[in-house]
């Protein structure tokens, strides 16, 4: 382990506690690392003694550590690595090792890497299964692939980074050898999955245990594309054939069926040609499987956990014309029974979305709208959100779907009943139920506080402010009171309801909206939510109705500058200029109104 003399400052924020005497580790304990390897553990499996682990505990400490320059890192790097070696399968399959390894590896030079992966792998490198398969080394092994990234693809790259190129393909034929084993199991299938990017020419974000938030569940990974060698695109090539040769796996493992996805996604990205070949037999299999007489199997698994996956991305990558073919041949008809599965609604959605701007759209909406009060009923309220988002962006039977939607939620008729509309809808309630009363024909409803604000019900509002017509929508935000509109400002879901509304007015709309928020600009400020509503309504705000917000703010300058989110506002919208420099602040605020109308001239 590193000498004393090889780490020649003592450790930063105060670790002493933690560093045994003798530092990073004496000859004797270096000697006694390597003699006492614990003996086999649970399974047969090594484990590091605890000196060992002491010690890669420490490296990890030092890492998060600033180094003087790079030559001190590149020099702390060597020397940890030089205690790795002999023993990477054991620092890998190791927790502590592997976080520790983790880190550490993008840190080495590329010369440094292909050394770890070497020895990972053993002479023939078949060591490479059990290493990527085990819950720790995985993440090793996963690390060492993506540093395939920082290599230059070029004619002069030097022999270290060849050596890691032949290391990739080494590592690339192992699975290749044990392809059925690798997709199925569930840190393995890990790995073929970075080195499906990687042979691409794509990395995404390093994997982590740790849960994603709300807000990343959801969403789809950030790519970066690099150069490749040339070796890659053949091995990428010869990879996939060999996956398909397990094609039937992807419909019936999930785990399995996540690699297809990535398979897909990526060569999607970097190989359409060779996407559009997979994503072709991939669905020649799925619709060839037996069935009942007269069902296509497609129904069968698109109400699979593990095959509707795989079909929600064939969905999302396929060329237009396969759309058309899977639909006539295959779900015409079926539309609104797949809609109300809890599992086939989510193809359903994917398959509206790709839909959008193409012929098929209308087919797709004139079969699904017949469901729509069935499908609200079900709960699957993404498909009636996608419905409209689609409308929105193809500008297809917008005023249909806005029809369907008054009717489905009992204010359609009287009309008197739709200037009521916004609230149902985000609300995701009927007249009947929102109002708790059976109000005759032309009566007037009592009133209720706006409530239950929901994502769906936001969502769905945000796709019709871009509708062509939303005359109904603004003309049922008009009858909102004040309260409401501070509700739905500092709401969650709300909140982005009343920017799309405020964004897509006109000047005269706009101003309407900001006439009804007076005396609550304040209140807006103080919010955590509500501040981000103002400071949006600014933005797109005429120099006068900014005067206005100006003056409304102004005298709570205290309550204002000593609030968490108040203080922001007070900044942004320079209110000490509008108190002191008046002249000067409105020569500003009149300079950015014009950038900004030029701005929105020049897009239009």
């Amino acid at each position: 382990m590193l000498e004393k003399a090889e780490l020649k400052k003592p450790l930063k924020g105060g670790n002493k506690k933690r560093v045994q005497k003798g530092g990073y580790g004496g000859e004797s304990k270096r000697k006694k690392a390597d003699d006492e390897l614990k003996a086999e553990g649970d399974a047969g499996k090594k484990r590091l003694d605890a000196l060992s682990v002491g010690y890669y505990r420490r490296v990890g400490e030092r890492l998060n550590e600033d180094f003087e320059d790079a030559e001190e890192r590149g020099m702390f790097v060597e020397n940890v690595l030089s205690e790795v070696k002999g023993k990477a399968s054991l620092v890998a399959m190791d927790r502590t090792g592997s976080i520790t390894l983790q880190r550490l590896l993008p840190l080495s030079s590329p010369d440094q890497v292909a050394k770890v992966m070497a020895e990972l792998g053993g002479e023939s490198g078949s060591d490479f299964k059990a290493i990527s398969c085990d819950r720790c080394g995985g993440h090793v092994v996963e690390s060492a692939i993506r540093q395939v990234s920082r290599l230059t693809a070029n004619e002069d790259e030097d022999e270290s980074e060849e050596a890691l190129e032949v290391q990739l393909l080494s590592l690339s034929q192992i699975v290749r050898d044990n392809s059925a084993e690798f997709i199925r199991h569930v840190h393995g299938s890990h790995v073929v999955r970075t080195l499906l990017h990687v042979l691409a020419g794509c990395v995404g974000p390093p994997r982590t245990d740790s849960r994603p938030g709300a807000k990343d569940r959801n969403a789809a990974p950030q790519l970066t594309d690099f150069e490749i060698p040339t070796s890659f695109w053949y091995e990428l090539k010869s990879l996939t054939e060999t996956l398909m040769d397990n094609v039937k796996l992807s419909i019936t493992d999930s785990v399995a069926s996540a690699v297809f996805q990535t398979m897909l996604t990526v060569c999607h990205r970097n190989r359409p040609k060779l996407c559009k070949r997979l994503i072709k037999r991939i669905v020649e299999f799925l619709t060839s499987c037996p069935a009942a007489p007269g069902m296509s199997p497609l129904l069968v698994f698109l109400k699979d956990q593990a095959s509707s996956h795989l079909i929600e991305t064939i969905l999302q990558l396929s060329p237009k014309s396969l759309l058309r073919e899977l639909y006539k041949h295959h779900l015409k008809g079926h539309l609104v029974g797949l809609a109300l599965h809890p599992i086939a609604n989510f193809p359903v959605q994917r398959l509206t979305a790709a839909s959008a701007k193409c012929k098929l759209f209308p087919m797709l909406f004139d079969e699904l709208v017949q469901g729509l009060e069935a499908i609200m009923a079900a709960g699957h309220m993404g498909v009636i959100v996608q419905l409209a988002e689609s409308c929105a962006e193809g500008e297809e039977r917008q005023a249909e779907l806005m029809q369907c939607l008054l009717s489905a939620f009992h204010c359609a008729e009287p009309g008197s009943r739709q200037v009521h509309c916004l609230s149902l809808f985000m609300s995701l309630l009927t007249y009947d139920v929102y109002y708790r009363s059976d109000t005759a024909e032309g009566g007037v409803p009592p009133e209720v506080p706006l409530s239950s604000i929901c994502y769906h019900g936001s969502r769905l509002v945000q796709a019709l402010t871009r509708f062509r017509e939303r005359s109904v929508l603004l003309s049922s935000l008009r009858t909102l009171t004040s309260a409401d509109l501070l509700t739905l400002a500092s709401d969650p879901a709300g909140s982005h309801v009343l920017q799309a509304l405020i964004s897509t007015s006109s000047d005269k709309g706009r101003g309407k909206i900001l006439k009804r928020l007076e005396g609550q600009y304040v209140r807006m400020a103080c919010s955590k939510l509500g501040s981000r509503v103002l400071e949006a309504i600014w933005s797109s705000a005429s120099v006068s109705q900014r005067q206005n917000i100006a003056q409304e703010l102004v005298p709570s300058e205290s309550q204002l500058r000593s609030d968490q989110f108040a203080r922001h506002v007070w900044a942004k919208f320079a209110l000490s200029h509008f108190i002191n420099r008046r002249a000067q602040w409105q020569e500003i605020q009149t300079g950015q109104s014009k950038k900004r109308k030029l701005f929105s001239d020049f897009l239009q």
